[in-house]
């Protein structure tokens, strides 16, 4: 039972990161699309939110990395103990 809690544990995060990754350059362009229709706004606005899409995409796939290492690490033998957590 354990094992199938893991798999669907990992299979959460995977989703959670492809959505994480995913989604802030579709909400730019989205935006983008929707102020040149709407407002007439010039078409090349669409390189910068592209690049701030994927930038956005970027740090949370940064962030994302950082919080799994640091889960990581915290399982391993050699990790940091309190003060009152010696042996």
């Amino acid at each position: 039972m354990k094992e199938i809690y893991k798999a669907l544990e990992d299979l959460v995060w995977l989703t959670q990161l492809g959505l994480s990754i995913m989604m802030p350059p579709l909400l730019c362009l989205g935006g983008c699309w929707w102020a040149v229709a709407r407002w007439g706004w010039p078409e090349w606005l669409y390189i910068p939110a592209v690049v701030l899409g994927l930038g956005s995409g970027a740090q949370s796939f940064a962030a994302f990395s950082r919080r799994m290492i640091r889960r990581a690490r915290k399982g391993t033998p050699g990790s940091r103990t309190g003060f009152n957590n010696h042996q």
